[in-house]
């Protein structure tokens, strides 16, 4: 997604030069969607994996059509799932998806009815498998009654931990896998951003509450936490913030970056076990960390 456009002005041969280091470091489990940069970022991609197509665990969505005013607008009906999926398999020139999700949950299409719609791209080959994207434990019951899901991707981090409640323990219990998207909280525990003018003009985060001036210093005491501890260890905090998520049952992290010497840094958290002890000791309480993490429209339009 920070490829597109969601968090400032990108470069496309950077992009390149970082998902061309991706594959070197044998990071190959990529996700996109079509509303990152309105195609482009599939196409993008497209650039890399058609040309080694079976190498790579390709995941993309559908679902969601713009903004407005109130939010996000979205779109669950089967015919329209249907074409946005035949869609981004142009963009992304494959002939098939490994991971094919509905983006967000439609609150006028029964979750049923979109789900049985995945069903039948497996069924007609065009996608391996499906999911949901920012779903309730109930809607995760009633969609995987309908066709079942193999992953759910929502926000996780150290920072992020709403599913711990309900959605993490019904995912276990229906051997459904989280895909964590925002694994660094937006940057955020990386260290850079100490106040939101650090961000650029058109970044998305600044319509984000956890990133005004004001909850930006009430979290730096959590993120030095993490930052104790990497000191410790002998690594970087966003290495430990990712090997805090690998430590989980059922949890894949996807991380982003713009950065090619991110990728390898990223790569080196797959080798870091965390003990039980240093788990413990990142286990923040409930309600420590100050700022929603949408604003209300985003929430409310997300069925959040």
């Amino acid at each position: 997604m920070g490829m597109s456009g969601t968090y400032g002005a990108v470069d496309e041969q950077r992009s390149l030069s970082v998902l061309h280091a991706a594959v070197e470091a044998e990071v190959l489990f990529w996700d996109t969607a079509d509303v990152y940069g309105s195609g482009r970022n599939e196409r993008l991609l497209a650039r890399v994996i058609s040309t080694d197509r079976a190498r790579f665990v390709l995941a993309s969505k559908g679902g969601i059509t713009g903004r407005n005013a109130d939010g996000l607008t979205v779109n669950g009906r089967p015919d329209y799932l249907h074409r946005a999926c035949r869609e981004s398999l142009k963009r992304l020139q494959t002939p098939y998806l490994d991971l094919y999700y509905l983006h967000r949950i439609d609150p006028d299409v029964p979750v049923e009815e979109s789900v049985g719609a995945l069903g039948e791209l497996v069924s007609q080959g065009l996608v391996r498998f499906v999911g949901l994207s920012e779903a309730s434990a109930s809607t995760i019951r009633r969609g995987h009654a309908e066709f079942p899901l193999s992953a759910v991707q929502s926000e996780y981090s150290l920072l992020t931990r709403d599913l711990e409640t309900t959605v993490l323990p019904t995912l276990r219990e229906l051997g459904i896998g989280l895909v964590a998207y925002s694994p660094i909280g937006r940057g955020l525990l990386a260290g850079a951003i100490q106040k939101q003018s650090d961000l650029p003009s058109d970044d998305f985060r600044r319509e984000l509450p956890r990133f005004t001036d004001e909850n930006l210093l009430k979290n730096s005491p959590l993120i030095q936490r993490v930052r104790d501890l990497a000191r410790r260890r002998g690594s970087t905090v966003v290495q430990v913030a990712l090997a805090w998520l690998l430590a989980q049952d059922g949890v894949v992290p996807i991380p982003g970056t713009t950065q090619a010497s991110r990728v390898f840094e990223n790569a080196q958290a797959c080798g870091l076990a965390l003990s039980q002890e240093e788990i413990a000791y990142l286990d923040f309480p409930s309600g420590s960390v100050s700022g929603a993490r949408y604003p209300e429209s985003l929430e409310r339009a997300a069925g959040l």
